[in-house]
């Protein structure tokens, strides 16, 4: 039997922040787990691009200031070898809605939240710890 190294399956999201809010990370909730917007990266398509588009699909939100830049950080293999990438932006919006997936007909997402950071630490699945801790260290949010 030989060894073989399991092709990484790359999704790519963005910690959401709204600047002075005391609840400022935004959560979405898919059954029991609570996570940030993310998605799958298409063939071709750049990991920032794929964020942005699944935040506008998963919530509505098209106005993200990436004020930090565009670093990113990743979350170990997960799930048969996802990988998810992070990057943070900034919102003005409050508004958030959870819009119909049009392969399924049903959102996504059951739940939106914002909040602050000792919350999301709380209810985020404990891979993303060291996420909320870069985008938290990052934003002084």
């Amino acid at each position: 039997m030989g060894f073989y190294m399991k092709q990484k399956i790359l999704s790519a999201g963005v910690v959401i922040v709204r600047g002075g809010h005391d609840d400022c990370y935004l959560l979405l909730r898919s059954y029991h787990y609570w996570d940030f917007p993310k998605g799958h990266v298409e063939a071709g398509e750049a990991p920032l691009a794929a964020a942005c588009r699944e935040v506008r699909e998963e919530t509505s939100l098209s106005e993200l200031d990436f004020r930090w830049g565009f670093t990113f950080r990743e979350t170990p293999p997960y799930a048969q070898g996802k990988v998810a990438r992070y990057y943070v932006a900034q919102t003005q919006t409050d508004t958030v809605e959870l819009l119909v997936n049009p392969e399924t007909g049903f959102p996504e997402h059951h739940e939106f939240r914002w909040v602050n950071f000792e919350n999301a630490r709380t209810l985020a699945a404990p891979r993303l710890g060291p996420i909320l801790d870069w985008a938290h260290d990052l934003t002084g949010y």
